[in-house]
């Protein structure tokens, strides 16, 4: 449920209705606009009175939400959010992030060199895995801790801030100095490690899962929200579906759904989308021209001799054509980097 104030609405107005619903046992959530405020109401509303709450001169109107996600909820946090991720780093509506590198770092000279291509291209943030989830368990795996110093070495190099999977509750001291704790696909509904993430303040950047819902990826969200971070960054990476041409379908219609329906920053990979090469370019425009708040891309310096996903990885000289044409499409779109 949500309470929709007035422009005679003053702190204590809104103090005392706030207190009053803490009495009731129940959580509020408050978004402040320019000429509205507006109080999310989350837990049993069922003993609530509404012609009494409606009576107060400073309320507008009070409405009910239907979606089980709430914080995640645009219709309790109209504005879009602006997730921070450093001080020169900003996630969201009219800003554009393309975040690229490499699958899996491999090694020192290897992730250093992909970093500093990928900046010099326009690249704002610096991907890279440490802990590998893959089909096979005989596949690459990641190097783990030591791909994390190494990652932090690329940081140090051009710094660029860092994006990197967690896989395991374990190993959550160890993204200390991680910028952005990123859930894979196959961690999307692993509620332990959301509520976890919960706790602490970073930026998330929640994939979707590989045949979730788009309500069930809000809901995973939700968690992370309810924890208390409300940092998330959503990433669509493409679903399984019935098509075999490619390893998965980008949703794109997930970007204008997710705009209508919540307030998080939402990103694309055209990477995973396809698991080819040749089709990240024309997907990327795409996820421009649909809204996109920014690119996720796999960026090698030897695509052909990569340890982990070559076949769906760009060339530095590749990124940096597709960069030039991305930009001119952001700036068409009046957004900026």
């Amino acid at each position: 449920m949500i309470i929709i104030l007035n422009e005679k609405a003053t702190k204590d107005d809104v103090q005392g209705l706030v207190s009053d619903l803490m009495k009731q046992g129940l959580k509020t959530n408050i978004s402040e606009g320019s000429h509205t405020t507006i109080v999310g109401i989350i837990g049993d509303v069922t003993a609530l009175d509404i012609d009494n709450i409606k009576g107060s001169d400073f309320v507008e109107d009070v409405k009910r939400v239907t979606e089980p996600y709430k914080k995640a909820n645009r219709k309790m946090h109209p504005a879009d959010s602006m997730i921070k991720v450093t001080d020169d780093v900003t996630v969201g509506e009219g800003i554009f992030n393309v975040i690229a590198g490499p699958c899996s770092v491999e090694t020192e000279e290897q992730i250093i060199e992909v970093a500093e291509d990928v900046k010099k291209s326009g690249a704002t943030m610096l991907r890279g895995g440490a802990f590998k989830p893959r089909t096979s368990p005989y596949s690459f795996q990641g190097l783990a801790g030591e791909g994390l110093k190494l990652l932090l070495e690329a940081k140090k190099a051009t710094g660029l801030p860092i994006v990197t999977e967690l896989m395991n509750l374990e190993h959550l001291d160890m993204f200390a100095d991680v910028d952005v704790i990123q859930i894979g696909a196959r961690n999307m509904q692993n509620f332990d490690l959301l509520k976890e993430v919960g706790k602490c303040k970073k930026p998330i950047l929640l994939k979707r899962g590989l045949a979730n819902t788009i309500e069930e990826w809000l809901m995973s969200a939700e968690y992370i929200m309810a924890g208390g971070n409300e940092n998330v960054i959503l990433c669509e990476r493409g679903i399984r579906t019935f098509e075999t041409a490619t390893r998965n379908t980008l949703d794109i219609s997930a970007v204008p759904m997710l705009k209508k329906l919540t307030h998080l920053p939402v990103i694309i990979d055209p990477s995973h989308a396809t698991g080819l090469s040749w089709m990240v370019a024309p997907l990327a425009k795409t996820a421009v021209a649909a809204g996109a708040d920014g690119l996720m891309i796999e960026v090698h310096n030897n695509p052909a001799k990569a340890l982990c996903d070559g076949a769906q990885s760009l060339n530095p000289v590749q990124f940096d054509e597709l960069m030039q044409d991305i930009k001119r499409r952001v700036a068409f779109e009046g957004k900026r980097f």
